[in-house]
């Protein structure tokens, strides 16, 4: 800690320079100093500013010695009173005291001070005594009763900023502080302020209510709020843009437990961790802008510039004017002056007390002895704390109490609301019926449920109907209810049956009975209406009263009408379904079955397998196709048509047929798949599909092939596998023309061709080159046999799609 700004020295030497935090200081109404780099010191400007500098410093000293002045002056009149002695006498006995210590007699007065006071002060400087030496102890004590000293000789709060910048923040590293008044509203207004400049506080003026910053987190978090830094919070507030990384403290001003405003403090870098020490030297700074605004609130209300609240008395009366129970509740205050409870000065005549005691057991009683868990789940007197320590007023509907009194059950709901009327706290506490809240349940799940209730005397003829029953009849009650025997007149005649059968066993067999009927009201709507009834019997076993309920099923009744309609044709849609598919997968299966004879061609092994979809309302459009040509070629190909159905199907058909046809004229493949893909854009309704062609020459042992967006085949050779390179080839049908190109592979013995669908691959939950480098690892053990190798890519296919799968080998001998 450093020490205050000016002190002077027993002997009279010079004041102690202030420390320098910051950048250099200005005072209170001191000019602006300009800035003077490069001037000479022997210029007319230069000697001006010297002048000014050396003025300054004459007025702060002046200023320091008049406070160390106020303080040793107050230790004078505390030495009179406590040794009887005289002013004379006094000063003697202080300057002796001082010498014998050797401190200075500012530090020794702090000490005097202390010693008398016993107050917040000394709890912030007296953590020093164990943890710094006595100079940092004596410094931290001059400053907290030098800032003390300055705000109660002080004629407003900005005074009062002032001096709590000068004598206590500016040794802590701090630049600037603002002093926050809390309004009963919510709001801020500043107070006072030092470190800022006349616009920044102009521009903060005021804060409404409900607006998030910085100072609002100090009013609403008792323990006061410590950011390190600006930049991390978002929050804004006076100086952000000045400070933006500093660090910024916000400290609610208070005493008694009633808040009147907020300390914020600003420091220029990052706030570190601050020592108690420190922390309790914020908080006692705080509670002297408490006293502080206090004191300015009590002199504006008194000066008529806004009216004066009421005190508890007229509370009282106020509280005996309203229709609804109503406390009024005064601070309870322990020695050291903390809030600790509230006393229950006045109950009203409408309060009922939940545990049923007399309102004088009541009246008189602090709250949380007359409802000790007040405190707990309910939160009634936190609520009540802090309407009265901020002046923000609480209400809540419906809000859960529970067990309120220990050993008393209570579960209830309430309406709630707290306001703080000068010293003085209003809670209006109105407990809501059960007996009326469960009516008003029951009479609106009737409404909701289309439910009217009936009771029929019997004996008398007296019939008791709720307006629900008569809304449901379509009568006025006006009209009168309409006894139970002359029910079938008002139903349709198809249901007197039924309504006959219900009546014989509720009035001649006495037992409980419900019927359906169709209810033909006045205005000639028709509603289906289900009745249940039970009869009442006297002590002697006699029918006397029959009670039961109406209730409108006609939104059930249309809905289950509706839903069997649907039934019926979703039955007829799923049976024309079933054939479409039926007769789809008979089409794909006479044109695709699923093992074909092998062809025998000299010198080439041919193998083709086909796997349809596992459920059959998938059936797809792929195809496959090996022949040998009229000129000794062999065509291999496979395709797949987009969609499935019988659409895909057919489409299928045209294709593969239109390509057989193509290729007898014996033309490569690229000119095949040209020519196919004008059957598939202008003959077949515009279908796409994918394909790869190839022509085998047995003599030549080369294959030309080429695709039309289809995965390229795989060549096997050894125990190496890989897909031939691709050649660019647009998907058939897409376009009205387009051109393929060709590729040639010359084989050698023993190579195996692999010609594919996409359902051999894909899947749901991988891509199609991670499916693609599965099927080549497969491919890579080559069992003897063609026929072997498909069916053990089929056996370890990890398609999941549900897609038809063909697959066309060749294997040259």
């Amino acid at each position: 800690m450093s020490t205050p700004e000016q002190t002077r020295e027993p002997d009279g030497a010079e004041p102690r320079p202030e420390p320098s935090v910051g950048g250099p200081r200005t005072v209170a109404g001191d000019p602006p100093v300009p800035d003077l780099a490069g001037v000479s010191p022997t210029s007319p400007v230069g000697r001006l500013a010297a002048t000014v500098e050396r003025l300054r410093r004459e007025v702060r000293a002046a200023q320091a010695e008049a406070e160390g002045r106020a303080l040793i002056e107050l230790a004078k009149g505390i030495l009179v009173e406590r040794l009887g002695c005289g002013p004379a006498q006094a000063a003697r006995q202080l300057a002796e005291l001082t010498e014998q210590a050797r401190v200075t007699p500012l530090e020794f007065a702090v000490e005097v001070i202390n010693q008398a006071a016993r107050d917040r002060v000394v709890e912030a400087t007296g953590a020093f005594l164990a943890a710094a030496a006595s100079p940092e102890r004596d410094a931290a004590a001059v400053r907290l009763r030098t800032a003390e000293s300055g705000a109660l000789a002080a004629d407003d709060t900005q005074a009062v900023a002032d001096s709590l910048l000068e004598h206590a923040l500016r040794p802590l590293g701090a630049v600037a502080v603002a002093v926050w008044a809390a309004g009963a509203d919510g709001s801020l207004t500043l107070a006072g302020s030092a470190g800022f400049s006349p616009a920044e506080a102009t521009r903060w003026r005021y804060v409404p209510p409900e607006v998030a910053t910085v100072a609002r987190r100090g009013l609403t978090e008792r323990a006061g709020q410590w950011f390190a830094s600006l930049s991390a919070t978002g929050l804004p507030t006076i100086g952000r843009h000045l400070y933006p990384d500093g660090g910024r403290v916000a400290v609610p001003a208070g005493t008694g437990g009633r808040i009147h405003g907020v300390l914020e403090i600003a420091w220029p870098a990052p706030l570190e961790p601050q020592p108690p020490q420190v922390v309790r030297q914020v908080e006692a700074l705080a509670e002297l802008c408490a006293h502080t605004l206090e004191t300015s609130t009590v002199r504006q209300e008194a000066g008529g510039e806004r009216p004066l609240l009421p005190d508890a008395a007229e509370l009282m009366d106020l509280a005996d004017g309203l229709h609804d129970p109503a406390l009024v509740l005064v601070p309870h205050l322990d020695g050291s002056g903390q809030l600790v409870d509230f006393r229950i000065q006045h109950v009203n005549s409408r309060f009922l007390d939940p545990a049923g005691r007399p309102r004088a057991v009541i009246s008189g009683a602090l709250l949380l002895e007359a409802y000790p868990l007040a405190a707990g789940s309910s939160e009634l007197f936190q609520r009540v704390e802090r309407v009265y320590a901020t002046g923000e007023p609480f209400r809540a509907r419906r809000m859960q109490l529970t067990a309120l009194v220990d050993q008393v059950p209570l579960s209830a709901v309430a309406d709630i609301s707290i306001s703080r009327h000068g010293s003085s706290v209003l809670l209006i506490w109105r407990i809501e019926d059960e007996t009326a809240r469960l009516a008003s349940l029951l009479q609106h799940a009737q409404r909701l449920g289309r439910i009217g209730g009936f009771e029929e005397n019997l004996l008398t003829g007296e019939i008791t109907w709720n307006d629900q029953l008569f809304h449901l009849y379509g009568r006025s009650p006006a009209s009168g209810p309409v006894p139970l025997e002359e029910l079938p007149a008002h139903a349709h005649a198809d249901d007197a049956v039924a309504l006959g059968r219900f009546l014989r066993t509720l009035l001649h067999r006495r037992r409980p009975a419900s019927a359906a009927f169709r209810l033909q009201r006045p205005d000639g709507v028709t509603r289906h209406i289900r009745v249940v009834a039970e009869p009442v019997l006297d002590t002697d076993g006699r029918l006397f009263v029959v009670r039961g309920a109406y209730q409108d099923i006609s939104a059930q009744h249309w809905t289950e009408v509706a839903l069997a309609a649907t039934r019926d044709q979703l039955a007829h849609t799923e049976q024309q379904a079933s054939e479409r598919n039926r007769l789809a997968l008979q089409l794909q299966h006479a044109i695709m079955p699923p093992a074909q004879a092998p062809l025998t061609v000299p010198g080439l092994e041919v193998a083709v397998r086909y796997r349809p979809a596992e459920t059959e309302h998938l059936v797809g459009g792929d195809w496959y196709d090996a022949v040998v040509l009229p000129s000794g070629l062999v065509l291999l190909c496979v395709g797949d048509v987009a969609g499935h159905g019988i659409e895909a199907a057919t489409s299928m058909v045209v294709l593969r047929n239109a390509l057989r046809g193509l290729a007898v004229t014996g033309a490569g493949p690229g000119q095949l798949l040209s020519w196919l893909n004008i059957v598939a854009h202008h003959l077949t309704g515009a279908v796409t599909a994918t394909a790869v062609c190839a022509v085998y020459d047995p003599e030549r042992r080369t294959l030309r092939w080429a695709r039309a967006g289809h995965l390229p085949p795989v060549l096997v050779r050894g125990r190496e596998a890989a897909p031939l390179p691709l050649v660019k080839g647009l998907l058939l049908g897409a376009v009205p023309e387009a051109g393929y190109e060709e590729a040639e592979v010359q084989c050698a013995p023993e190579d195996t061709l692999l010609l594919y669908t996409d359902g051999l691959i894909e899947r749901r939950d991988r891509s199609v080159e991670e499916s693609l480098t599965h099927l080549l690892t497969t491919a890579r053990s080559a069992p003897r046999t063609l026929d072997q190798q498909l069916d053990r890519l089929l056996t370890y296919s990890r398609s999941d799609t549900d897609d038809d799968t063909c697959i066309v080998g060749i294997r040259v001998a």
